[in-house]
């Protein structure tokens, strides 16, 4: 696993400490590599929104808020279901494959939290891929990118796992049976009733 892999497992696991400066010498000895490729890393993960700034040329692991996880919700909902609606009537059967291997793979035990993700997010890529609009894909992308800090949480104390894949798997067979209306509103009842649930929990478990 690469370096930016490994500190995004290490976030996701409270492994590594929020609201405190990361020094680069002190994860330099903890992943047994040098200080350029954990510079590098850093300087990728900021611009994921994974760290962010502190003091003048320092980064630090945010603090999870309900806030920023109801934001990226309600984004998500609006731009994936416009890209999957203009994707919907183009979407093929290798297209729908490729999903179906990514769905697979997500059913696999023992994965890591960024594994998971990252899968989570290729499953949905392979279906808005077919609205060919590279520029909205790459935005979609970004924000399930930021989205998964907070996975830990989803396949955690809120155990979302089983759920999400059902539904994954029935909006394939609504995009099969060519039932867009009730696909277009299946993903938005998936995307917003996780976000709801992590918006209520995030609540009463952290500040802001």
């Amino acid at each position: 696993m690469e370096i930016v892999q490994k500190i995004k497992e290490d976030i996701l696991t409270n492994q590594l400490p929020r609201g405190i400066p990361l020094r680069q010498v002190t994860l330099s000895y903890r992943y047994g590599v040098s200080r350029i490729p954990i510079r590098d890393a850093l300087v990728a993960l900021k611009a994921e929104g994974w760290l962010v700034p502190n003091g003048k040329a320092g980064v630090m692991i945010p603090d999870l808020n309900w806030k920023e996880a109801e934001d990226l919700s309600l984004m998500r909902a609006e731009l994936e279901s416009l890209l999957f609606s203009m994707a919907f009537d183009s979407i093929c059967e290798e297209n729908i494959e490729q999903a179906r291997l990514f769905l697979a793979e997500l059913d696999q035990e023992n994965m890591s939290l960024v594994t998971r993700g990252e899968l989570n997010w290729q499953f949905h890529s392979a279906l808005y891929f077919a609205a060919n609009r590279p520029t909205l894909q790459r935005v979609v992308e970004g924000l399930n990118a930021q989205a998964s800090r907070y996975l830990g949480f989803q396949y955690g104390p809120l155990a979302y796992r089983e759920t999400s894949q059902d539904q994954h798997q029935e909006l394939l067979a609504l995009i099969e049976s060519k039932e867009k209306d009730a696909a277009l509103a299946l993903l938005r009842r998936h995307i917003e009733q996780a976000g709801y649930l992590l918006t209520q929990y995030l609540k009463t478990v952290t500040a802001g």
